[in-house]
């Protein structure tokens, strides 16, 4: 028997007063969970175990012993009178393995109450733990799903985690006396983002991306054949968010064998889904299959532990992780690792963006401590200067403007995920200010069920969205103003009323969906435009309109045809979710603390090196640009 997790519980048992009917103590995953026959008495004196976590510096949950369960039928009675109505309840669901009760919710603040009283009084009179969920404003197809898969698959998941804590607790076997990184991705590139971190006592992959621009297998995969990289001996695989060149290659480890977790926050839980099964989706239609299958894409939502900014969890005997928000789109994170109690610190920036946007807070500065550091440098050129996220938006509007009153119609090919929504609430202020005229804006592709999932998670939006949304009563993603599109037969009509309208289609670069049927539409009308808000990669549609190009030979039905290029076209710069160089420089201006050594990542070689040495000279700090397949000794 693992005589830490032994340890463990006996300091549990022995702080804990004796009038609690503690029936036993589990370890599942990074937590440990208390089944008592009197939970109330714990739940009514909530600095116990904040005290006892505290001394014993682990995750501690309550839950009820089966024996002192309702029944179902008579503890949904009682939560409807306990709930206040406006709380909204749509599903009530019992997982009878962790003895839970499934509260989903259009408020869930009001079942859980003021200092948490509400959900302790349904404690109280029917046992059941209450996990609460948020019924999203916007239906989303993938919550739902998720859940669902989750619900399902409970007992699975309960063993895993059992296991998991057994691992996790481990005792550590050797001195935490070196920290070295490997880099199998996205390294003096962009794309395929590949972190592995090894400790004495530990394995880490940090994001598992792939190059959707990539070639063949040795461009477009990470190189997990490295000789030290064994899936049988790797502790946990962090992500930092849902982007598929960070996320897109995850599926593969558990095709191959990997059963360990994926720890991530909840919003990029469900966008990664939805974008890794699109990936599936795009492969099998144009014919280049993926060394994975949608059941490695459930089997990630299954091993999927989610945090929220700021928890600490142990992922490992000598690995502690922290995630902050990193401001590039919703639930993306740095992730700050604290390795063998505390001798290094070392955090991942994965992609970030240090400017408040409409959308989401800037990314986080301040970390307790930082030995060593490896961060983006996507626009870490001296050159890759941007416009502020305020003159963006006024340019945006002003050809918005210019195109409506020609009676035109506006096509923005955006990408499904941060862009587009940013743009969304943009247009939803300026559309119910009056300065822009009251248009419908037609909501095309995947958009809609990203937005989706946005409005499932309001607590990691930004301040401002969430006074809008809690307080004023009033989400943007809600609006009128927004249509949603899902036929040809719309498109068609859309198209051919005379009517101006903006409309938002994926792909971002015109590289295929349905963004190319609306271009193809529009573009020999030279009333209408087209405005790019997000990076055009060479040799893609959008780059060759962005450049000029007047004639476009594109598929009409099997035939190819030549299309004339009339329409206004416009770049608009500052929508970007990454920072660009002055954001980046002022990033690390205002790191507290500065780290000893910084890593550059993610960025084209000479914008990967101009940025370490710039950094190097501004701020004197050692920093590194490696190569793929290099390793660097951190402590």
């Amino acid at each position: 028997m693992n005589t830490m997790i032994d340890e463990i519980k006996e300091r549990i048992i022995e702080r804990l007063p004796e009038k609690v009917k503690l029936a036993k103590v589990e370890f599942e995953g990074p937590e440990i969970v208390i089944y008592t026959k009197n939970p109330e008495i714990i739940k009514d004196n909530g600095s116990l175990i904040r005290d006892l976590a505290k001394d014993i510096r682990k995750r501690i949950i309550i839950r009820s012993d089966k024996s002192v369960l309702t029944e179902p039928q008579e503890t949904i009675t009682k939560i409807e009178e306990i709930v206040p109505v406006e709380a909204e309840i749509t599903d009530i669901s019992f997982d009878e393995v962790t003895n839970e009760v499934i509260i989903e919710s259009k408020k869930p603040g009001l079942v859980i109450g003021k200092y948490g009283t509400t959900s302790r009084e349904i404690v109280k009179q029917t046992g059941w733990a209450p996990k609460i969920l948020r019924t999203p404003p916007v239906a989303s197809e993938t919550v739902q799903r998720i859940r669902l898969t989750m619900k399902r698959n409970s007992k699975e998941r309960k063993e895993f985690l059992q296991e998991l804590g057994k691992k996790i607790h481990r005792e550590a076997r050797f001195d935490n006396d070196w920290v070295r990184l490997t880099s199998l991705g996205g390294f003096r590139e962009v794309g395929r983002s590949c972190l592995f971190l090894q400790t004495p006592n530990s394995k880490v992959i940090l994001d598992c991306g792939v190059n959707v621009a990539g070639i063949d297998e040795k461009t477009a995969f990470p190189y997990l054949n490295v000789p030290e990289f064994n899936l049988n001996t790797l502790d946990a695989v962090i992500v930092t968010h849902a982007h598929l060149d960070h996320t897109g290659f995850v599926p593969y480890l558990y095709h191959y064998g990997y059963e360990g977790p994926t720890y991530c926050t909840t919003p990029t839980r469900d966008m990664m889904t939805l974008l890794q099964q699109d990936h599936l989706d795009i492969s099998h239609r144009e014919d280049k299959p993926l060394p994975f299958n949608i059941k490695d894409v459930k089997e990630t939502i299954k091993r999927t532990i989610t945090l929220d900014y700021g928890e600490v969890t142990d992922i490992s005997p000598d690995i502690r992780l922290t995630l902050h928000n990193a401001g590039h789109i919703v639930g993306s994170a740095m992730a700050h690792l604290h390795i063998g109690d505390g001798k290094h610190n070392f955090v991942y920036t994965g992609d970030f963006k240090n400017e408040k946007s409409r959308l989401l807070e800037p990314s986080v500065t301040r970390f307790p401590r930082i030995e060593s550091m490896v961060m983006e440098s996507t626009y870490g050129g001296h050159e890759d200067v941007t416009p502020t996220r305020n003159t963006a938006e006024k340019e945006l509007i002003k050809s918005i403007y210019g195109t409506l009153n020609n009676g035109g119609k506006v096509l923005i090919p955006v990408f499904a995920v941060g862009r587009a929504q940013e743009i969304m609430i943009v247009l939803e202020e300026y559309i119910n200010h009056g300065i822009l005229k009251d248009v419908p804006v037609y909501i095309d592709g995947m958009i809609w069920e990203a937005t989706a999932i946005h409005t499932a998670h309001p607590e990691f939006l930004s301040n401002d969205l969430r006074d809008q949304i809690f307080h004023i009563g009033k989400n943007p993603f809600t609006s009128e103003v927004f249509r949603k599109v899902t036929s040809n037969e719309q498109r068609r009509k859309l198209i051919d009323s005379k009517e101006p309208c903006v409309i938002l289609s994926t792909s971002g670069m015109l590289t295929g969906g349905n963004s190319v049927e609306y271009f193809k539409m529009l573009c020999e009308d030279e009333k209408n435009s087209i405005i790019f808000v997000g990076y055009q990669s060479e040799g893609s549609l959008g780059r060759r309109i962005q450049r000029g190009h007047k004639e476009a030979p594109l598929d009409d039905d099997g035939v190819t045809r030549l299309y004339h290029i009339n329409l206004d076209v416009t770049t608009i710069d500052g929508f970007s979710g990454h920072s660009d160089r002055k954001q980046l420089m002022e990033y690390v201006r205002r790191l507290s603390p500065k780290p000893d050594k910084i890593l550059v990542c993610h960025g084209d070689a000479y914008k990967a090196l101009d940025l370490a040495s710039s950094i190097y000279r501004s701020y004197k700090i050692e920093t590194k640009t490696p190569m793929n397949l290099e390793t660097t000794r951190l402590q």
